[in-house]
């Protein structure tokens, strides 16, 4: 979402960090608005897709059978629920102004009190984001109570799937340790309720890994240190017996592929501690690493790493990767598994060894994978691949068969070490950018997302089992459009390696490529929309690149000199030949009568300067727009653009869309997302925006809600809120 510089801030030992604890729920920035909820309230669930994104963590507990905990980068945290078997969110709580908290940098568990759990939150280490905060429950995730922190947490940076950095100290339950990436490591003496600096050996650099790790071995807890170069002078790993005085821990592995820590499981029967390490943080960026383990009792180092980095392929490509992943089984003295990251020549895959690390079996060779329940893991057709970005890995303390490792994607299970399937039903992680509800056609739903373009739902309650749309695939998807009096025919644009753009006649189920594209579509493929009828489409690129038209489907295109660069076209619905852009340079509104050839200022002195300003078109009228300039306002015309009067009833909108008329009511329900008093929420309008009912609650927010909203044109209150992070979340009157 955001570009910025690392910051890195000084901490003295002692100095208070944390003090403010809340008890849900959690109210955000001003004082809760007294705006009507909605009668009966609403139901909330999401539309499956199945998982989409980072998995960066997974936790079974070690004292309770069934219990699990699941994190992600921008997605939040999950519980296993064995019964339901399925995972629970569990900090959809968190909302607009607590959009930074959606990220979770680290999970802990309590051995001794199976209830609680601790999460640290905090997405973005940057400047231009707020501090972190720690999160604590007694009843498993049902409630929590908050303690913000002073320093920033970095849950979507390098090195998210290091960990776990959060740990309950296991000499006393009252005790946790969580370690940074800027400001050192911090303790908390009553329970996470408030936090303190201590004194610890390493000094934090501009690389902004800090701690990468906290793990105990019997009563010592160990520390991994990801600034480290390498070399014996600045070492990895640390280690506290006492819970007071922090050493290196002596013969530690130097070198390159053992430069950063990335995660560490210890073997309470052999008394030996197992680290991974590679030469970079991941997920990205790895091409070497090792695994090593430490006897406790005398200090003996050894290398038990499965396969050495820096080989050759068959083709002649290097084999270059480090090492994410471990865990040990604690019913098997001496068994554990580890993961392989970011090998992309001989792919990923997870090592089992039944010996201490002797001897190695790796578990892709034989695997044997069901996708069926989230289909799009085919990658367009293609057969289901092992995975990458492999850092989380879990092994079911109660069941020695039982192993789960995250992926870019997914997280994939097995009962047998052979036969393996996403175990993610619950999870829902995409970050989405275009949503589309058809008039008619099997599908209520269209999506388009980051990582897993667009997808047909032909069900809400499954995974689209198209998976993916393809011809081409997208990663992620940019414009998403359909012809309102021709809705079978949709358009779509993304980032894609065989080409940007593409068409459908029949709703989005089945794409073809255009036939050309601009030079500029395939370096900053923008926002895309067809006219009424389908038959001309106008397609934005960057701030740099004027915009271009075709009227022959995609077979050629020219140059619109007169669009305003950047800006998102909007079709109007009734007639083909109108066009609307809203240029947030200059608060300009621009209107085409001629099928877009041409654009021209209509309203001006709008609100400019900020790229998320949306200007939506009311269904089955002509000239009808919806402008939403965030806390500027919303904003409304009924002459096609040429002048704007500003609605009183709310005074942020940031996004807003339309569904099925109430009955009796002739002008369609109007979703927003916006502060018609104190708080941004979602609210429903049944009388053109009159007046508001939020329908929303507390326990549903899902932090960033503005990149779009559309209601259900046949279902009257339904509506489709696109999260970043918590994928698309659909709502019904209770």
């Amino acid at each position: 979402m955001h570009a910025s510089s690392l910051t890195r801030r000084a901490v003295l030992a002692g100095t208070a960090v944390a003090a403010a604890a809340v008890s849900l729920p959690l109210t955000q920035g001003r004082a809760q608005a007294a705006a009507a909820p909605a009668k009966g309230g609403y139901r909330w669930r999401n539309a499956v897709q199945g998982g989409t994104g980072f998995i960066t963590g997974v936790l079974f507990h070690p004292s309770v059978k069934g219990l699990a905990y699941l994190r992600t980068d921008i997605g939040g945290a999950y519980r296993w629920d064995d019964r339901a078997d399925r995972w629970i969110p569990l900090t959809d709580h968190l909302g607009w102004d607590d959009w930074n908290l959606l990220g979770v940098e680290a999970m802990a568990v309590d051995p001794a009190h199976p209830n609680r759990v601790y999460l640290a939150l905090g997405t973005y280490a940057q400047s231009w984001a707020g501090n972190g905060a720690v999160l604590r429950s007694q009843d498993r995730g049902a409630t929590w109570k908050r303690a913000d922190l002073s320093v920033k947490l970095g849950a979507n940076e390098d090195g998210r799937g290091c960990g776990e950095r959060m740990l309950v100290d296991p000499r006393d339950s009252d005790t946790l340790w969580l370690g940074t990436r800027h400001d050192g490591l911090l303790k908390s003496t009553d329970r996470g309720a408030s936090w303190q600096a201590v004194n610890f050996p390493a000094t934090p650099s501009a690389t902004g890994q800090g701690v990468t790790l906290l793990v105990a071995a019997g009563r010592s807890v160990y520390a991994g240190w990801g600034d480290s170069d390498g070399t014996a002078g600045k070492p990895s790993l640390y280690r506290t017996c006492d819970g007071t005085t922090w050493e290196a821990v002596p013969g530690q592995p130097t070198g390159t592929a053992a430069k950063v820590p990335v995660r560490a499981a210890y073997d309470k029967h052999t008394r030996e501690l197992y680290v991974t390490y590679a030469n970079a943080p991941g997920p990205n960026g790895q091409s070497d690493g090792s695994v090593h383990k430490v006897r406790i009792s005398s200090g003996k180092w050894s290398e038990v790493t499965p396969v050495k980095p820096g080989g050759t392929t068959a083709d002649g490509s290097a084999d270059s990767f480090g090492y994410g992943g471990v865990a040990v089984d604690a019913r098997r003295p001496g068994t554990l598994v580890v993961s392989t990251n970011n090998r992309w020549a001989e792919i990923d895959t997870v090592f089992r060894s039944t010996d201490g690390g002797r001897t190695w079996t790796s578990l892709k060779d034989r695997a044997v994978f069901d996708v069926s329940e989230t289909p799009y893991l085919k990658w367009g057709n293609d057969k289901p691949k092992f995975g990458w970005w492999i850092q989380a890995v879990g092994l079911d303390p109660y069941d020695s068969q039982h192993v789960v490792y995250g992926t870019g994607a997914t997280l994939y299970g097995t009962r047998d070490l052979k036969r393996w399937a996403p175990q993610i039903r619950g999870v829902e992680e995409a970050s989405v950018r275009q949503l589309i509800s058809p008039p008619s056609g099997e599908a209520h739903l269209l999506s388009g997302s980051g990582d897993i373009g667009v997808m047909y739902h032909e069900r809400l309650t499954a995974s689209p089992s198209r998976g993916m749309a393809s011809n081409p695939v997208f990663g992620s998807s940019t414009g998403l459009s359909l012809a309102a009096a021709k809705p079978s025919y949709v358009v779509r644009a993304g980032w894609g390696d065989h080409g940007n753009g593409a068409f459908s006649n029949d709703g989005g189920k089945t794409w073809a490529p255009f036939e050309a594209q601009p030079d500029v579509a395939k370096s900053v493929p923008g926002p895309i929309a067809a006219n009424a009828d389908g038959s001309v489409l106008l397609w934005s690129f960057g701030t740099a690149d004027p915009g271009y038209r075709s009227a022959d489907n995609g077979a050629t295109w020219s140059e619109v000199a007169s669009f305003p660069k950047g800006a998102a076209p909007v079709a109007d619905p009734v007639d083909p030949a109108r066009f609307y852009a809203f240029d947030t340079t200059t608060g300009t509104l621009h209107a085409s009568t001629d099928g877009g050839r041409t654009f021209t200022a209509r309203a001006t002195g709008l609100s400019s300067g900020d790229t998320e300003f949306q200007l939506a078109a009311a269904p089955g009228r002509s000239g009808d727009l919806w402008l939403s300039l965030k806390y500027h306002g919303l904003y409304r015309s009924t002459d096609g653009g040429a002048a704007f009067t500003k609605v009183a009833s709310c005074w942020a909108s940031y996004t807003l869309g339309f569904g099925r008329a109430a009955q009796g009511a002739t002008y369609p329900a109007l979703f927003m997302v916006g502060s018609t008093e104190s708080i941004t929420a979602v609210y429903r309008s049944d009388d053109e925006a009159k007046t508001w009912t939020r329908i929303n609650d507390d326990r549903h927010q899902w932090g960033w809600i503005g990149a779009t909203i559309t209601g259900d044109p046949r279902v009257h209150g339904r509506v489709y809120i696109a999260t970043n992070g918590r994928g698309v979340q659909y709502g019904e009157p209770a």
